[in-house]
């Protein structure tokens, strides 16, 4: 079954998909690894994106490779939202014996354990890693999301577009997705005409950020560009309303997350912006329109599930593109017609699909011909379509 035929079989899930069969191959299983933090500041993140490959397996829990059919088991490690711990999750994958590998959400832990798949000949395909340095060097490793030098243009353009000429930029030090999206954002936003009135950091684990947000205030910033992780956004959006801070949020995609409202508070998260891959409010994708109404089925059948997603069944981007991935490794599979890592690496980078986050191809250095992003604002408590930005 390939990608492009899930629109029938995603909207035939939607009415039951908990009657799925269970049975399974003894002899013939291919594990495919599921590289994700569980735990760790990303953690949140990581469990939405693992929750995609979850259901995906549901729904396509076998491929058939050259006659045979083949039960997928799930191998899940959690990389603990640590580059140390990413390599050691990594190594226990290639113990495993898995023959392709889902993640990471984050872009320091999946550039931590590339050289481990790589050595290994283990294809390994990212959700939403979007730091360049992933595939960068690692023939072994692909992505189906846009990238940072992407995003970050995309939001500086937004800024610009909006009228702010005086823009502060906060980033987490020793963060690669969060120092790489800050670099691209500032130097596209210079390059356009406005200015960086200043540039704060923090480092990983710091809860107070009043000494860097009264530097923001100082400069006299009208909007405040700060790409970090989930945990960090709702401390830092809460305590520049503390000082007095009016300027307006803006971040990429690990932003478009619910739990963020929820925990900095709806009056101080309003207004906020983001990029992202995802929008579950679009209609114009037949096999996305089946995926939000089968996945939110999904979640509702199941209150960990439930839980795991931060509380509702908002769906974010980064599990839209981790279902596609599960689906694309499958696609790859059965046309290789082997489990064979080298000649399963040239499989999908010659693969093109349609998934839910739309057509799905990759360039020479594994990454997805991504050109549209999401533009969305929080308003009355939830997120809000803006528009999307195309780079032809």
């Amino acid at each position: 079954m390939k990608m492009k035929k899930l629109a029938a079989s995603l909207a035939a899930a939607t009415m039951a998909v908990t009657m799925i069969s269970g049975s399974a191959f003894a002899a013939d299983v291919i594990k495919i690894g599921v590289f994700e933090p569980q735990t760790g500041e990303n953690g949140g993140g990581g469990i939405q994106e693992l929750q995609g490959a979850r259901y995906a397996n549901e729904l396509r829990p076998t491929v058939t490779i050259d006659g045979v059919e083949y039960q997928i088991e799930l191998d899940e490690v959690d990389n603990k939202s640590d580059k140390t711990e990413a390599v050691t999750a990594a190594q226990k994958l290639v113990a495993d014996g898995v023959t392709a590998v889902i993640g990471s959400y984050g872009s320091g832990v999946s550039i931590a354990a590339g050289p481990i798949f790589a050595d290994a000949e283990i294809p390994a395909i990212g959700c939403s890693c979007t730091n360049p340095q992933v595939t960068s060097g690692c023939e072994y490793y692909f992505r189906v999301c846009f990238l940072d030098p992407f995003q970050g243009s995309v939001m500086a353009q937004y800024a610009f577009d909006e009228g702010y000429t005086k823009v502060a930029v906060i980033e987490q030090l020793g963060d690669d997705y969060s120092t790489g999206l800050a670099s691209f954002f500032k130097k596209q936003f210079e390059a356009l005409g406005g200015t960086i009135v200043t540039d704060q950091q923090f480092q990983t684990n710091q809860s107070d950020f009043k000494a860097v947000l009264t530097e923001v205030k100082a400069a006299e910033a009208e909007a405040i560009f700060a790409p970090t992780s989930i945990t960090v956004a709702p401390l830092v959006i809460k305590q520049a309303r503390e000082l007095g801070i009016d300027a307006a949020f803006m971040a990429g995609d690990t932003w478009y997350n619910s739990t963020i409202i929820d925990n900095a508070g709806v009056e101080e998260a309003e207004g906020m912006v983001c990029s992202t891959f995802f929008d579950e409010a679009d209609e114009s994708n037949p096999i996305a329109v089946d995926f939000v109404k089968g996945y939110k089925e999904w979640l509702n059948a199941d209150a960990k599930r439930i839980e795991n997603n931060g509380g509702n069944d908002a769906i974010v981007g980064n599990t839209a593109l981790c279902f596609d991935t599960y689906n694309v490794i499958c696609d790859a599979l059965e046309a290789a017609g082997t489990t064979d890592g080298a000649e399963l690496k040239e499989a999908i980078a010659a693969l093109s699909t349609e998934g839910v986050t739309g057509a799905i191809t990759f360039n020479a250095i594994g990454d997805a011909n991504k050109d549209t992003a999401y533009i969305d604002v929080v308003k009355d408590g939830g997120f809000q379509f803006l528009k999307t930005v195309t780079v032809q």
